[in-house]
């Protein structure tokens, strides 16, 4: 094994076989094809709208159910052995889309559902296994304060290669388009729909086993318990320990003030700026732009996952934590309070000023926590993470689906006889105003509660410094 003791600058990190792994696991992953048509490709293969929604509830109650003692069980049997189990796992939920069958309504939305669990698993398991293989492998070949610099290549590469998989999955779901393809090269194929359909799934497929052949290619670290068969008493005794690191990891959070409000940070920033995003579809048609530019407005906006991963590098180099703070504030309100006046096509500044400030949140929660986080609990500290958030957004979900109800049910000022569909309109823009009004609240008790937390530790150690 290399160490640095001629100097950390002389291992770069990249010549890492885990850290290079964990790169190309990260963009295999998260590059899925389908993604630009993922809510009209479930409809089209005979499924409902309220099966849509049930579905994706299903999904994300998953992640947080399964986050962290997936973290936990990486953390006691060994990291390596769930990011495999991730790609597994997302080889297995992909097959079930490609061959998923059509014309039997109750067996489709079974295998949507096993697809549903099965992702949520995947997501949970490579949660933080993958970071604490390459981190750990970082700080034992090479320096771990070049973690920055791989957080900055992991996520603009990864953005990168996800703005080639809306472009191109957008592209193969167009029968129209597909077939002028195929006139062109001139093969005498009738292309329709029902291929179409499953093109997406298919590519996303083989990127599924990429997936797999990265983690088949990764090395195991620093692991605290060494258990190489997992028999029926080892199993056991390995979900006991498990629930011990679960439990241990929380305490440590607990008594941490500045990683928990790390936490307590990406918690609101995350969940109230992913779920404005998922309404971004809704948003684009009543600020005029044309249905077939969301494609590649979700392309470009992708362009700044490649940008600013190096400016927040910069940033956590030269500035304090509370510094960074207060940038990702201002990004966040600005490009909240901007979207609600639904300006005609301009509209779109603001919500690529929100987006920004999402790449900000997940770099610098990323960036906090692995320097905090000791080795032999990391996984599981980035599982709280995962788990926070994503519960977090379904909380904040829930709430917003209240909001809705409740101002359709008292529409004041609005008229119902003006049609349902310009009813929905003006709710929906009544309703948008609720963000910037419950994120400046958050603010507000975020600083409060930080403020009680640092003051218990060396706050000018913790913010004083970058």
């Amino acid at each position: 094994m290399k160490t640095n003791t001629a100097g950390p600058a002389t291992v770069s990190p990249f010549s890492i076989r885990n850290v290079r792994l964990f790169i190309l696991f990260r963009i295999c992953f998260n590059a899925r094809f389908y993604y630009p048509v993922f809510a009209i490709l479930f409809l089209d293969f005979g499924l409902t709208v309220s099966q849509f929604v049930v579905l994706n509830a299903v999904w994300a109650a998953t992640i947080v159910v399964a986050e962290v003692p997936s973290g936990a069980l990486a953390d006691v049997i060994g990291r390596r052995r769930l990011v495999v189990s991730a790609g597994v796992i997302m080889v297995v939920e992909i097959l079930l889309l490609c061959f998923a069958p059509r014309g039997n309504p109750d067996l489709l939305f079974a295998v949507f559902l096993v697809n549903r669990i099965l992702s949520g698993i995947a997501e949970a398991a490579a949660s933080g296994a993958d970071e604490a293989l390459a981190y750990d492998a970082l700080k034992l070949e090479g320096d771990e304060k070049d973690w920055g610099r791989v957080l900055e290549v992991q996520m603009r590469t990864r953005a990168m290669a996800y703005i080639l998989a809306v472009i191109s999955g957008a592209a193969v779901y167009d029968p129209v388009l597909m077939q002028s393809v195929v006139d062109f090269i001139g093969i005498n194929v009738m292309v329709t729909r029902d291929v179409t359909l499953r093109l997406p799934l298919f590519l996303t497929l083989i990127m599924a086993i990429a997936t797999l052949i990265a983690t088949l290619g990764m090395r195991e670290t620093a692991r605290p318990r060494d258990l190489p068969e997992c028999t029926q008493a080892s199993c056991t005794t390995s979900i006991v320990e498990a629930l011990r690191l679960t439990f241990q990891a929380g305490r440590w959070i607990l008594r941490t003030p500045f990683a928990l409000v790390v936490i307590a940070t990406g918690l609101l920033f995350d969940g109230m700026i992913r779920m404005v995003g998922t309404l971004n579809s809704q948003y684009y048609r009543l600020i005029d732009l044309p249905e077939a530019s969301f494609g590649l407005i979700g392309a470009a906006v992708s362009v700044l996952g490649i940008f600013i991963p190096r400016l927040a590098l910069k940033m956590t180099r030269e500035h304090t934590p509370l510094f960074n703070f207060a940038v990702m504030a201002a990004l966040a309100m600005v490009g909240m309070t901007g979207m609600t006046f639904f300006l005609p096509v301009i509209g779109l500044v603001p919500a690529v000023i929100m987006s920004s400030a999402m790449y900000l949140t997940t770099f610098f929660t990323s960036q906090y926590l692995n320097q905090m986080a000791d080795s032999s609990q990391r996984a599981t500290v980035l599982s709280f993470k995962g788990l926070s958030f994503n519960l977090s957004y379904g909380l904040i979900g829930i709430f917003y689906s209240m909001l809705l109800a409740g101002l359709r049910r008292h529409p004041e000022g609005i008229s119902a006889e003006i049609g349902s569909q310009l009813f929905e309109n003006l709710v929906f823009i009544r309703s948008f105003a609720w963000a910037p009004r419950t994120f400046f609240l958050g603010l507000i008790v975020l600083v409060a509660f930080s403020w009680w937390q640092l003051r218990k530790s060396n706050t000018a150690t913790v913010l004083g410094k970058p």
